[in-house]
């Protein structure tokens, strides 16, 4: 006998109560992104290879090391998504979707990175994503936060903390790159592997390093409030009022950063609290929802200069924090006690979800322990086709109102 083939490492099959949970934020999501009137796109699940490459940067590891990239048959290099931004972004502009701006757009699907499988990530794996493009100003922020911050609630993720900081605009954040620069280049040789071939291309990420050898030297890294333009200040606090009067609450992490030079403004996570349930469950995995305001993005990619904002978050993660969600209980479970009438039950049935409720049908195993059986599902409503003395019966076990209302369905 042949051996049964193995699911590929890094991707999973999702069944029973943890598909139940990836479907309810896929339908929270959609349903909260329908309120803030954000537009569905759907995006290809391949790019070509320099989509990616120009717009999250050929240094970074995602595009060096993660990339699911391949020649195709015509020698073009392509490119398995990582991401949504770059395409959304790629969409924008060879689309002429200027003439929506600002476009509010909204998807969700699967993404692709080659890395090392842990707890909440995989190989294939799932985001949903909001981005707004074309708006330059603070409230553009506000919105995507704001809906965030409603998505998670209405999630019922609770213990979790927006964490919020600014990169400044282009002068304050080259100012404050020149000025990190020469803070780390004093210490080079006492960083880690990493941060030292960090310091020329992409000092700032430099602080969000969890290596302890490079710590001590973060801490006393010059902040960027040390360089805020007086616009950049302004637009820092125009996002931070407006999220006190959207009572969205948040707290300052100067040390959160985006390496991408693009990046502008604000940049975000919602962060379980320490000891909260979310925490507990994800572990050091901790950021839940991501993004920022990459307003130079379009520039990279040959388009005209484009403010921008979005953010991201993995469905499995929010699945492992929404909890067990349980099979659904179907409306009515249609039960055939004798198995001439199953026509007549398929029939009914049909009626039944024609009128908008889930319907089950009962029809297999003994005929005469499927009424029992439907009553220890659970269920509520239960029809029953049966013979009787010769002749059809139905019997409808419900409340009196949906009893009244069956009948009527199905007379």
């Amino acid at each position: 006998m042949p051996k049964t083939p193995q699911a590929i490492r890094g991707t999973q099959d999702i069944f029973g109560p943890d598909a139940e949970a990836f479907a309810f934020v896929v339908d929270t999501f959609e349903r909260v992104r329908k309120l803030y009137r954000f537009r569905r796109v759907e995006m290809p699940v391949f790019e070509k290879t320099e989509v990616f490459a120009r717009s999250i940067g050929e240094t970074t590891d995602i595009v060096s090391k993660e990339m699911y990239s391949f020649d195709d048959r015509g020698g073009e290099s392509l490119t398995l998504r990582p991401e949504f931004t770059a395409g959304i972004a790629r969409a924008y502009l060879s689309n002429g979707w200027q003439q929506h701006a600002p476009l509010k757009v909204a998807t969700h699907g699967p993404l692709f990175r080659y890395e090392r499988p842990q707890k909440g990530r995989y190989r294939q794996f799932h985001q949903i994503d909001a981005e707004i493009i074309g708006a330059a100003e603070p409230q553009g922020d506000v919105e995507l936060l704001a809906m965030a911050d409603q998505l998670l609630k209405e999630l019922g993720i609770e213990g979790v903390t927006l964490h919020l900081n600014t990169l400044g605009d282009g002068d304050s954040r080259e100012a404050w790159r020149a000025a990190l620069v020469e803070h780390f280049r004093a210490v080079k040789d006492e960083l880690s592997e990493d941060s030292q071939e960090r310091l020329e291309k992409n000092p700032l990420r430099i602080l969000d390093s969890k290596d302890r050898r490079d710590q001590c030297f973060v801490a006393d890294a010059p902040k960027i409030d040390q360089f805020l333009s007086d616009n950049a200040r302004a637009f820092f606090d125009a996002v931070t009022s407006g999220l006190d009067a959207a009572g969205v609450k948040w707290t300052r992490a100067e040390s959160l950063v985006r390496g991408l030079d693009y990046y502008r403004h604000t940049a975000f996570e919602f962060i379980p609290d320490e000891g909260s349930e979310a925490a507990g469950r994800l572990g050091s995995q901790s950021t839940i929802l991501g993004g920022g305001r990459y307003d130079g993005l379009m520039e990279s990619l040959g388009g005209a200069p484009t403010p921008a904002v979005g953010w991201a978050a993995g469905i499995e993660r929010l699945a492992m924090l929404v909890g067990d969600k349980g099979e659904p209980l179907a409306d009515v479970i249609v039960v055939v006690e004798n198995d001439e009438l199953i026509d007549r039950a398929i029939a009914a049935i049909g009626k039944i979800r024609a009128a908008g409720h889930s319907a089950e049908l009962m029809a297999s195993g003994s005929p005469r322990k499927r009424f029992d059986k439907a009553v220890k599902a659970g269920a509520e409503k239960i029809v029953a086709f049966a013979i009787r003395d010769g002749a059809e019966h139905v019997r409808i076990k419900a409340d009196e109102h949906a009893t009244g209302s069956l009948e009527k369905l199905l007379d």
